[in-house]
């Protein structure tokens, strides 16, 4: 009778879990460790907060903008001068960090195909060639260039989910700081290109070096690219199709900003980095996708945590 009671208690308690806490995923971002040392490593937390834990855990820059189920990919300088990145990745624990390929990185988002073989990212070859878009082999580590226009800036990469199209931000003269960089979509089987954003031209509250068009995530199971801009005097997301005929805004919320995201494999679940400008700070959120229910994940312990994927646990 006891062993009932205590049974039913249990899966009673489990029933009024957030369904969030029970997920296969956690979500790993970037937080500045210590500013005076330029020490920045990635850490991951549940998706109930709970848990949060370094997982480079080295005294270097590492930035991840990318997972694949249990992989999780970041950039860092640790084997070479300040701020000369390469990539590396490891597993979900941060066990086995590996480096991936020879191939000078740019600070940049990134995307990946072929159930995660594959990686499209912004890299460089000495100093006349950079923010060029690159074709990785994740096993090889042998890369490939897709473009080559040195005048212009290719960032932030990501596939579609079908890995036949790349959408990136583009500026056509990288140095000019008053041109505005938009979104543009390439066509990897014909290598045609074509414009997707047009940022408002009567909003004049974005200083040049905002978002206009910022990293560009493709949902992964709706028909849609998402992309932080700064608009109204703020940074929110954004939705785009691919035929860049309709645009509208994801969260009707201006609780905190919305800036760099990532979309869970199943589609289901939305992180982002929000900043309160009277906290002047960057936490992560997470937002339930069918309902829009958002709720942050991190604490007071650091002040900018950015950048936040989604990685499998199993």
């Amino acid at each position: 009778m006891l062993f009932t009671l205590i049974l039913i208690m249990l899966v009673i308690r489990l029933d009024f879990l957030p369904a969030q806490i029970t997920s296969a995923y956690y979500v790993a971002y970037n937080v500045q460790v210590d500013s005076k040392t330029d020490n920045y490593d990635v850490f991951a937390v549940h998706l109930d907060g709970s848990h949060p834990r370094n997982i480079t855990n080295h005294k270097d820059v590492a930035w991840t903008y990318l997972a694949w189920k249990n992989r999780l990919f970041f950039i860092s300088d640790r084997d070479t001068a300040r701020r000369n990145y390469y990539l590396y990745g490891t597993d979900d624990r941060g066990t086995s960090v590996r480096k991936v390929t020879d191939l000078r990185l740019e600070d940049s988002w990134m995307g990946t195909r072929n159930d995660g073989r594959e990686l499209v990212v912004t890299g460089r070859i000495g100093s006349s060639v950079r923010y060029q878009l690159f074709l990785v082999d994740v096993s090889t580590g042998k890369y490939s260039q897709i473009t080559n226009d040195t005048s212009a800036m290719y960032s932030d990469p990501t596939f579609s989910p079908d890995g036949r199209h790349i959408v990136y931000r583009y500026r056509k003269e990288k140095r000019n700081r008053q041109e505005k960089a938009e979104l543009w979509i390439m066509n990897l089987e014909s290598h045609t290109s074509r414009q997707l954003t047009q940022f408002p031209p009567d909003d004049t509250t974005a200083a040049w070096h905002a978002y206009h068009a910022g990293p560009p995530r493709w949902h992964p199971t709706e028909n849609f690219i998402s992309f932080q801009s700064f608009r109204n005097g703020r940074y929110s997301l954004y939705g785009i199709t691919p035929d860049g005929k309709k645009e509208w805004k994801l969260l009707e919320t201006d609780v905190v900003s919305q800036g760099w995201h990532d979309w869970s494999d199943d589609g289901k679940l939305l992180a982002f980095d929000g900043n309160n400008e009277d906290r002047g700070r960057f936490d992560i959120y997470l937002t339930d996708w069918k309902s829009k229910r958002t709720r942050k994940l991190t604490d007071s312990t650091f002040k900018y945590q950015q950048a936040p994927v989604f990685v499998r646990i199993r």
